[in-house]
């Protein structure tokens, strides 16, 4: 194997360790940083989707109905990332609707207890999550949804921490580094590849709402705590993942 094929691998690896928590072999990472295998986090994505869509395959062959199926094939995947995502969402909900400036947003959000802006932003992430998987009839279609879903949302992560420095000089994302601009363009390429099993109109629908909250959110990530955190990116994952499988729920329906 090949230097450049090392690295692929390794970068790759790196973002499953890091995105995951599925029982991986031990890997020494010590000559790679996030910010540069952040492209590959899109296959991390891919990962997840398929656990989501095994889950669902075997809810629905053992004859559960559809809400039960989409809740427990949304708990294996929750499961699967150790709720990385979802925990950055309450805490950018905390500190975005609890603090009254910079310094006192930043520090709600490190604080690890869950307040109610928190609670309410995970609620309606997981059930706005569920009634769009839930319209989604086979196997087939789920896995298409989750693949979209899990590797766009993701794709968007190296552009986020390429163009927002970070918040804190202290924190994941100060200690993931920059990220180059080829590097948060390989990934948009993968996550805009992930949409291709949605179909023409799925694409151009998924794409364009993707557009929109990325827009959105660096605005007001720049306007509220001016950067960027790890717990900001994985909201941003978050918004981007409910808005691709509510595009998904109508187009693959």
């Amino acid at each position: 194997m090949n230097s450049q094929s090392r690295r692929i691998t390794g970068d790759i690896a790196l973002c499953l360790v890091f995105f995951t928590r599925l029982p991986l072999p031990i890997f020494d990472f010590r000559d790679r940083r996030l910010a540069d295998a952040i492209w590959a986090a899109p296959l991390a994505g891919l990962a997840v989707a398929v656990i989501g869509t095994l889950t669902y395959t075997i809810a629905a062959w053992l004859g559960l109905a559809a809400g039960p199926t989409a809740a427990l094939a949304l708990a294996a995947m929750v499961l699967a990332t150790g709720a990385l995502h979802e925990d950055g969402l309450s805490d950018v909900a905390d500190g975005f609707g609890g603090g009254r400036n910079r310094e006192r947003k930043l520090e709600i959000m490190r604080d690890s207890r869950i307040g109610a802006y928190g609670a309410a932003a995970l609620a309606l992430s997981l059930l706005i999550r569920w009634s769009a998987l839930a319209e989604i009839r086979d196997g087939w279609s789920m896995l298409a949804a989750l693949v979209a879903a899990h590797g766009a949302s993701r794709g968007l992560l190296g552009a986020f921490m390429h163009i927002l420095p970070p918040a804190r000089n202290d924190g994941l994302s100060a200690g993931a580094g920059s990220v180059s601009r080829q590097t948060a363009m390989v990934g948009a390429v993968l996550g805009a590849l992930a949409l291709l099993p949605l179909g023409l109109n799925g694409f151009v629908s998924a794409a364009i709402l993707l557009g929109l909250v990325f827009v959105a959110f660096v605005a007001l990530c720049r306007r509220q705590i001016g950067g960027q955190t790890g717990d900001t990116a994985g909201a941003l994952q978050q918004f981007a993942e409910i808005v691709v499988l509510l595009a998904a729920s109508v187009a693959l329906s």
